[in-house]
């Protein structure tokens, strides 16, 4: 079908279905008569529609016109382009066939990147080659100026270093790549800066035999001064690159290096180094294993004696030298007397380190030895506020690097261990140890044995031993395996010592035949009394000290520590080999728990203390015990009704039976009186005069009438029982103490009735007649008798018993 007879098929179709849309709307719009005479109105209407459609039908024909035209451009467009890619890819290809001799692109790549690896190769020569042209040149320029004047070196040789330092820099982020070429120059740095280093030095040298150095008393003049500074200027100068070099490295690898010394002071230590030798390592009278203290004060003595000269002399240069760059933070560059104890160093080190091997198995001389050199750290430390170039933790000193960094610490530690417990031995073996001191605690206070007072005094001298250490694994190892663990020893043997008295007290108790006399008098004697006094007031001493220990500075900061630590770190291990549940089982149950306090001495002041709980109830139970046998005699006596005698109340004298009673309790309250305190001595006496007490109340007045004669004897030998309570512990203490018989005592010696009715004395009080009626009566005149009297402690029923029991009042 052509394109004509489609067009005029397609008009012919649209012509029906218009037809057809137009007779459809006709029909819609006519469908009555009276419809018709709308019909202007509809053919208005469909004009209107006609024209709104013909104009969008022209809007329709402008946009298909404008989209065609710029689909044709873009067609052309791209042809164009597609042209231009087919021939640029031929000249591509023209020129690699050319170039590589490749048939394909594949293979020309190949061929093309190999040649671009030999380029890159090539560049990298050639910057091998340019970097070793400057160094070379570098280092031939330094020493050509080096021999005409040596200050002019320093400029090429400073820029050499500082290309190393680069290099050195830039190499991490490099993967480590060419490291012989910095090895070459960092050696060709290294070679001309000690071929500059022995120049400078020989010439300063020759400054110093000028001025007489190491004389103490130097003077210089103008001249000499300037060539004094020019030499130590010079030697800073060179060495600065180094210095800096070494401020930049991180903290951790600064922590264990040892500081550089100022090139000036290296040279000027040479001579004091030679006469360190002499006198310590020859064959001198000085150089002596037992006498490390003869060196270390050697060296203290140096820097006494140079101090006031470098202050004079080298303090002015090295703060000019070094205020403008940070080494001006550092003590032991930008301070002069730091400097010196630097330069100094080294020396010790030498000799310490020389020495440990020789005396390892000597334990005497390797103690003294580290004795010496805490206490020379703590020299330097306080005296001179040398900080070692580290002002945030401070010098961690020789003994640092003797016990830490050159591993002795575990040999040292199994001295001192070997050496407290050998000490702790001969306390408890000594003849006195378990004598009680009386002499060396205040009057007022418990009085220990002789073996706690001299185990306290050890273990404070340990304290001192390792107080001065700067590692927090050091200062734990020796707290727990040395004072600790002598704490706890001691504490087995009085523990020991009371579980032994309790088992034979308990087998002579248990006697199924009954008790007899010498087993009475052992229980009794004051060898079981003065046992447990041992253990309470050894137990309560080391209590108070732990306590004392707790509160310390020294202990709390180490308590902080190592709480901190507890909390940070989540491992199994906190410190040395031993895991945090080990440390907590022997120091205090709060470590690791912030919300609690406590101290490193809980858990031993935790042992003392029942340890001592537990003797002061033996004791109690001990003295019970013996003055309940002590009073059977007199539970005895039933003659309470009948004893009659016109001998005044105030000149009674004690009942026999009860007389070795007050004698024993004499004694007994003699003794505790001595050794013990006044809070536990008053808890003793309030438990033994309440056994006595209700033994009396029980045995005594429960189980007898009493008449009036009988009344007065039992106030008596109460009185006699208060009097000697009151003797040791103080006025009032017996009556305090039995509160109940005191008012018994008073409703038994209340009159009977009173004689003469018309006295007019309004305090009299009750009779015993008005109180025995009241109480029987009813409870409301009980109550107010009862009131009246001030009783506390004696209820009713006791009123109406006590009562019961005196013939006065018949039935």
């Amino acid at each position: 079908m052509t394109d004509v007879t489609y067009r005029s098929v397609t008009a012919q179709v649209v012509d029906e279905e218009r037809d057809v849309r137009v007779e459809d709307y006709l029909n819609d719009k006519l469908q009555n008569s009276t419809d018709l005479a709308n019909i202007d109105t509809l053919l208005k209407d469909v004009k209107a529609q006609q024209v709104l459609l013909q104009k969008q039908l022209q809007d329709a024909k402008a946009t298909l016109n404008e989209t065609t035209n710029a689909l044709q451009t873009h067609s052309h467009e791209l042809r164009e382009r597609a042209r231009n890619h087919k021939s640029q890819q031929a000249d591509i290809d023209r020129r690699l066939f050319i170039v590589t001799r490749s048939e394909t692109s594949d293979d020309a790549v190949q061929t093309f990147d190999s040649s671009m690896e030999n380029l890159r190769k090539l560049d990298v020569a050639q910057g091998y080659i340019e970097l070793l042209t400057e160094v070379e040149n570098l280092s031939s320029e330094a020493r050509r100026n080096f021999t005409k004047s040596p200050q002019a070196a320093l400029q090429p040789y400073l820029r050499l270093q500082n290309l190393v330092n680069a290099l050195k820099e830039a190499q991490p982020a490099a993967e480590d790549a060419a490291p012989h070429l910095i090895d070459h120059v960092d050696q060709t740095a290294r070679t001309l800066w000690k071929q500059m280093k022995d120049t400078f030095a020989s010439d300063f040298e020759a400054t110093l035999r000028k001025m007489a150095w190491p004389r103490a008393d130097i003077s210089m003049g103008e001249s000499l001064e300037w060539e004094w500074n020019e030499g130590v200027r010079k030697l800073l100068e060179l060495q600065e690159p180094e210095l800096k070099a070494r401020d930049n490295q991180d903290t951790k690898r600064n922590s264990t290096e040892e500081q550089l010394v100022l090139l000036p002071l290296e040279v000027m230590v040479k001579p004091l180094e030679l006469r360190f030798k002499y006198h310590f390592e020859g064959d001198r009278q000085t150089n002596r294993l037992d006498k490390p203290e003869y060196f270390f004060s050697h060296v203290i003595g140096l820097v006494n004696d140079y101090e006031e000269f470098f202050t004079i002399y080298l303090q002015p240069l090295l703060r000019d030298h070094f205020k403008r760059s940070n080494l001006a933070l550092t003590s032991i560059y930008i301070d002069s007397t730091s400097a010196l104890i630097t330069a100094l160093l080294p020396m010790l080190r030498r000799k310490i380190f020389v020495l440990l091997p020789r005396i390892s198995n000597q334990p005497q001389l390797l103690s003294h030895l580290m004795h010496e050199v805490m206490n020379f750290d703590v020299n330097m430390r306080d005296e001179w506020d040398y900080d070692g170039g580290n002002a945030v933790e401070g010098w961690k000193g020789l003994s640092w690097e003797v016990l830490v960094k050159e591993g002795w610490f575990g040999r040292w530690l199994e001295v001192e261990k070997n050496f407290a417990l050998s000490r702790y031995q001969n306390i408890i073996e000594a003849p006195e140890s378990d004598e009680i001191d009386y002499d060396s605690v205040d009057p007022g206070a418990t009085k220990p044995t002789y073996a706690a007072i001299r185990v306290n005094d050890l273990l404070e001298s340990i304290t001192d031993r390792y107080r001065t250490l700067t590692s927090l694994d050091e200062k734990i190892e020796f707290l727990i395996n040395i004072q600790i663990t002598i704490f706890n020893l001691l504490h087995s043997r009085f523990h020991d010592s009371l579980q032994a008295y309790l088992s034979h007290a308990a087998l002579i108790a248990r006697t199924v035949h009954g008790i007899s006399r010498e087993a009475q008098a052992e229980l009794r004697s004051f060898g079981g009394l003065e046992r447990l006094c041992h253990v309470y007031g050894s137990a309560e001493y080391l209590e108070s000290k732990m306590s004392d220990w707790g509160d310390d500075v020294f202990f709390l900061e180490l308590w902080d520590e190592l709480q901190d630590r507890a909390l940070a770190d989540t491992g199994r291990i906190l410190v040395g080999s031993m895991s945090l549940q080990y440390i907590e089982e022997r120091t205090s149950s709060a470590l690791g728990h912030p919300e609690e306090s406590g101290t490193l001495f809980d858990v031993t002041a935790g042992n003392y203390q029942r340890l001592r709980t537990r003797a002061e109830g033996s004791i109690q139970d001990m003295l019970s015990r013996s003055i309940r046998e002590l009073l059977r005699p007199y539970g005895s006596v039933n003659l309470w009704s009948s004893l009659s005698s016109s001998v005044p109340s105030n000149s009674l004298a004690l009942s026999a039976e009860l007389d070795a009673t007050v004698q024993q309790l004499n004694e007994y309250l003699s003794f505790l009186a001595k050794v013990l305190s006044q809070a536990p001595l008053r808890r003793i006496v309030r438990h033994i005069a309440q056994v006595i007490q209700i033994y009396l109340w029980d045995s005594v007045l429960m189980r007898n009438t009493f008449s009036a004669s009988g009344i007065a004897q039992f106030r008596r030998d109460i009185d006699a029982v208060w009097g000697t309570i009151d003797r040791w512990v103080g006025e009032g203490q017996g009556e305090m103490s039995m509160r109940k018989l005191k008012e018994a005592l008073i409703l038994m010696q209340l009159p009977v009735e009173i004689e003469d009715s018309n006295s007019g004395d309004k305090d009299v009080g009750p009779t015993l007649q008005e109180v025995d009626k009241k109480v029987f009566k009813d409870q409301v005149g009980a109550r107010e008798v009862l009131d009246e009297l001030g009783f506390e402690v004696l209820e009713l029923r006791d009123v109406r018993n006590v009562l019961q029991r005196m013939i006065e009042l018949g039935d």
